[in-house]
């Protein structure tokens, strides 16, 4: 029995889960959870396209910058699956060819839900800055709050925490501040709904 509880987990097992379900392997464990809802998909959706715009295409920002969501890392023996991630474009010149990325982006942004809440704010944050990312933004679309964390001589620092009716300028993407509120599109009752086609 021992010896079963000492497995670690491999390449195969990840490949084995359902595709309905996100898998990563953290500290030679294998860990699934599901689907994000409605509510975390579209603050990703709407981070990342606040980010893109700016800070990879340049657009009224200063560019420089690959996005991607739901990326999967290979950090050495850990493989994890960020909400968001962004490289500096020196540092990712090249599309990756394969199915996964080994070289650490320089931020991160784990949404956090009732399922990843426990490894993002655990042992995912302690993968982070083993790997080197400079930095780390935990958003909380239920409780309206956004966490940007600095790495320091290999600790997370918190630079700020910005709640709804606030604006977002945290670095690495400060340049360009924008508006929180910005990323819950179904809180806004003056939203117009288009008509159907």
């Amino acid at each position: 029995m021992a010896e079963a509880a000492d497995r670690q987990a491999t390449y195969a097992d990840l490949e084995a889960v359902p595709e309905h379900r996100v898998a990563e392997i953290i500290d030679g464990v294998l860990e699934t959870h599901p689907r994000p809802r409605p509510r975390h998909a579209s603050a990703a959706v709407r981070l990342g396209g606040e980010l893109d715009l700016t800070f990879s295409r340049g657009r009224g920002g200063p560019g420089g910058w690959i996005f991607m969501i739901e990326p999967e890392l290979h950090l050495g023996s850990q493989i994890v699956v960020p909400d968001l991630a962004g490289w500096r474009r020196s540092r990712m010149p090249t599309e990756p060819e394969g199915a996964y990325i080994e070289i650490a982006p320089d931020w991160v942004c784990e949404i956090l839900s009732p399922s990843t809440t426990r490894l993002d704010r655990g042992p995912k944050r302690r993968i982070y800055a083993e790997a080197g990312i400079s930095h780390l933004w935990l958003l909380d679309p239920a409780a309206g709050v956004l966490e940007g964390f600095a790495l320091a001589d290999g600790r997370w620092v918190l630079l700020a925490t910005i709640e709804r009716g606030e604006t977002v300028a945290l670095p690495p993407y400060d340049a360009v501040p924008f508006p929180f509120d910005d990323l819950f599109p179904f809180d806004d009752p003056a939203a117009p709904a288009q008509p159907e086609t």
